[in-house]
C-alpha cells in the first residue's frame, strides 16, 4: 500500500524522525491558512500524489508570500500530473502538502529497501540527493552506499554512524544524522514498511538533518497489524479495477496488451504472461485468483478482466493442486455461461483432475479452446487473436 508524503512524514514525525513543519490542504483557502498558521515568509507548495517527479511536472512551487501560495496552491490543485512514474495519463492532484521553507546546505539521499537475495533489509544511502536513484545506480553506482542489516539485532548505532561518515556529515549534522537514521529503520521495521525512501534528505546551514521529501510503502499482509495506517489509504490514486479486485481477494494489476490472463498462483500469472510474449501475444493484466478458484472468485476475474475494452481472448492457466481441476472448470462453465463472456477463451488445466476438468469444459457446450500445456495454450490464445 501507497501513502501520501505528508502521511509518511506524520508516521515518520511519532518515531523521531526531523521533518519540516507542514500541513495538509484541499482547497485553496486551506493552503492559505496553513501558511499562515506555520508562519514565516516562504513557503513550499507540494502536490500530493502517489508518484514521483512531482517537481519536475510543475507539482513543487517555492513561495515567497501568501499571495504566491494562494497563486501556485490554486495552479496546482485539479492539475493532472505527468511524470515518469505516472505513466502518459498522469494523476489529478487533490490535496497540497504545504510546508515550511528549509535552509539547506546539501541535499542528499538515504532509503531502505529488502534485498531479497539475502532476505535482509538494506539501507542505503548517497551524496546524490534530489536525484532519481535509478539513474545514480545506472550511471554512478560506486555513489551509493549500501549497509546490510542483521534481522536478529537490527540497526546496530555502529552502522548509522558508517552512514554519516559515508555522506561527509561532521560536527552536529553528525550527531543529528546518526539520530535520524536511527529513527527512520525503527519506523520502518515498526510499520512494516516494504520501502521508505527520503529524498532528498537534507542537511540545513543550521546543521539540522531532516526529510525534506519522503516516500514509504507498506506490506499489505502485514496491514491487519496497522489499522492506523489502513486509515490512510487514498482510494482515488488506485486503479479502479485493482481496487474493485481487492474487494474480492483477487491480485490485480493492468497492464497493456489484449489477452486477460487468469491464473491461480503469482509464480505461474508470471510464466503465463511471459509464454504469451513469447507466442507473440500480449497479456492485459496480472490476475491471480488465489488457491481457491471457484464460481465466484472466477465470475469476479471475468468481470474485471472484461472491464478493459482492450482484451480481445481470455487465457485461463489453473494448476490443480490445492484446489480441483473440475471444480475450477465448473466454475468456468458456470461464470461464463452467468455473465456471457463474448470473447474467445483458451483453457489450459494441470495437476488434480485435469483430464476430468478439460471433458468438463469439451462437453459443456460452449466454445472454449482446450490447451494441454502452457506452451499450446499461449498459441492458441495468440491464433485466435489472429483469426
Amino acid at each position: 500500500m501507497k501513502i501520501h508524503e505528508y502521511q509518511a512524514k506524520e508516521i515518520l514525525k511519532k518515531y523521531g524522525v526531523a521533518v519540516p513543519k507542514g500541513k495538509v490542504a484541499f482547497s485553496v483557502d486551506e493552503a492559505v491558512a496553513a501558511a499562515k498558521e506555520l508562519k514565516g515568509k516562504v513557503w513550499v507548495v507540494k502536490a500530493q500524489i502517489h508518484a514521483g517527479g512531482r517537481g519536475k511536472a510543475g507539482g513543487v512551487k517555492v513561495a515567497k508570500g501568501l499571495r504566491e501560495v494562494r497563486k501556485y496552491a490554486k495552479e496546482i490543485l485539479g492539475k493532472t500530473l505527468v511524470t515518469h512514474q505516472t505513466g502518459p495519463e498522469g494523476k489529478e492532484v487533490r490535496r497540497l502538502l504545504i510546508e515550511q521553507g528549509i535552509n539547506i546546505d546539501r541535499e542528499l539521499y538515504v532509503g531502505i529497501v529488502l534485498d531479497r537475495a539475502q532476505s535482509k533489509n538494506v539501507f542505503m544511502a548517497s551524496t546524490e540527493g534530489g536525484v532519481e536513484i535509478e539513474k545514480v545506480a545506472a550511471e554512478s553506482p560506486e555513489k551509493i552506499l549500501k549497509v546490510t542489516i542483521e534481522p536478529a539485532v537490527g540497526m546496530q548505532a555502529y552502522q548509522a554512524r558508517q552512514i554519516a561518515f559515508g555522506l561527509g556529515l561532521t560536527g552536529s549534522q553528525f550527531k543529528n544524522g546518526v539520530k535520524f537514521f536511527m529513527a527512520l529503520y525503527n519506523a520502518y521495521e515498526a510499520t512494516d514498511a516494504s520501502i521508505a525512501e527520503i529524498n532528498p534528505l537534507v542537511v540545513t546551514k543550521e546543521g539540522d538533518v531532516m526529510a525534506l521529501d519522503a516516500k514509504m510503502n507498506f506490506d499489505d499482509n502485514a496491514l491487519y497489524r496497522h489499522p492506523d495506517i489502513v486509515e490512510y489509504r487514498d482510494l482515488s490514486e488506485e486503479d479502479p479495477l485493482e481496487t474493485e479486485a481487492s474487494k474480492f481477494n483477487l491480485n490485480y494489476i493492468k497492464l497493456d496488451g489484449n489477452v486477460g490472463c487468469m491464473v491461480n498462483g503469482a509464480g505461474l500469472a508470471m510464466a503465463t504472461m511471459d509464454i504469451i510474449k513469447l507466442a507473440g501475444g500480449d497479456p492485459a493484466n496480472f490476475l491471480d485468483v488465489g488457491g481457491t478458484a471457484n464460481k465466484e472468485t472466477v465470475a469476479n476475474g471475468f468481470k474485471i478482466i472484461l472491464s478493459e475494452p482492450n482484451v480481445k481472448a481470455i487465457l485461463i492457466n489453473i494448476f490443480g493442486g490445492i484446489v480441483r481441476c473440475d471444480r475450477v472448470a465448473q466454475g468456468v462453465i458456470d461464470a461464463v455461461k452467468e455473465i456471457n463472456v463474448d470473447v474467445p477463451i483458451v483453457v489450459r488445466l494441470d495437476g488434480t483432475n485435469a483430464i476430468e476438468g478439460a471433458e468438463l469444459l469439451k462437453s459443456s457446450g460452449l466454445k472454449f479452446e482446450v490447451a494441454s500445456n502452457l506452451a499450446e495454450a499461449a498459441q492458441k490464445v495468440t491464433k485466435v487473436l489472429n483469426a
